[in-house]
C-alpha cells in the first residue's frame, strides 16, 4: 500500500492528495502518515505548493468525513457493517471509535483527528449520535488542519534545507511548525496509550 501511495501522489499531485485523504476520512484504511509527508517533500522540490498540500488534505478530510457522517446518520450501523465491510470496516473499528466518542463527547471529533486509527473512523459514531452537521464540520476542520500541517511540514523539512524554508515561509514558520509537531507527538503518545488500554480490554486479547 505504501509504495502504491508514493507512486500515486508522485504522479497525481494535489488531486491525488485530496482524493486519498477523502477516502481515508470516509473509512477506507489509507495512511495519511504516508500521503501528506510525501506531499510536503514534493513541495520542497517545487513540484507542488506547500499550502496547496495542506489545503487539499484538509478539504479531503472534510469531504470524506462528511460522506461517512451523513451516510451513518441516515442509515445507521447498516452502512458500516453492510457495504462497509467490503472497504475493510468491521465491528472492532466501530466499537473503538464509539468508545472514544462516548468518553470525550463531541470533542472526540477534534481529538480523534490527531490519533491514528481513530481518525479514520470517528465520523461513524458522530453520525450515529446525530451530532449537528455544522458542529461536526467545525471540529473536523480544527482537528484536520494541525494534523495535515504537521505531517506536511515534517515532509518539507526532510526535503529541503533550513535556509530555503526560512526564505519561503519566513522565520515564524520554524517555531510554529515545531510547536504543531510537538502537539502531534503528545497527542499521538496519549492516543497510543488509550488505544493500547482499549485493545487490552477487548475480549480474548489476553490470548
Amino acid at each position: 500500500m505504501s509504495s502504491f501511495l508514493v507512486q500515486l501522489i508522485s504522479t497525481g499531485g494535489i488531486l491525488a492528495v485530496f482524493l486519498t485523504m477523502a477516502a481515508e476520512s470516509a473509512g477506507i484504511p489509507i495512511s495519511s502518515e504516508v500521503v501528506v509527508p510525501l506531499g510536503g517533500a514534493l513541495a520542497s522540490q517545487g513540484r507542488m505548493s506547500f499550502a496547496a498540500v495542506v489545503a487539499a488534505a484538509t478539504l479531503g478530510n472534510l469531504v470524506g468525513s462528511l460522506v461517512a457522517f451523513l451516510l451513518t446518520r441516515r442509515y445507521g450501523r447498516t452502512v458500516i457493517l453492510g457495504p462497509g465491510r467490503r472497504l475493510g470496516l468491521n465491528e472492532g473499528h466501530l466499537r473503538l471509535a464509539d468508545r472514544f466518542f462516548t468518553r470525550f463527547g463531541t470533542l472526540a471529533v477534534f481529538f480523534g483527528r490527531l490519533l491514528p486509527v481513530v481518525r479514520t473512523y470517528i465520523s461513524f459514531p458522530a453520525g450515529l449520535g446525530r451530532m449537528g452537521v455544522s458542529r461536526f464540520l467545525l471540529f473536523t476542520l480544527l482537528g484536520s488542519i494541525p494534523w495535515n500541517f504537521g505531517l506536511a511540514y515534517a515532509g518539507f523539512r526532510l526535503g529541503q534545507q533550513y535556509h530555503q524554508i526560512e526564505q519561503t515561509f519566513g522565520w515564524l514558520t520554524i517555531p510554529i511548525g515545531l510547536a504543531v509537531l510537538a502537539l502531534l507527538v503528545v497527542a499521538y503518545l496519549l492516543g497510543r496509550r488509550w488505544l493500547e488500554a482499549e485493545t487490552a480490554s477487548e475480549p480474548g486479547s489476553a490470548a
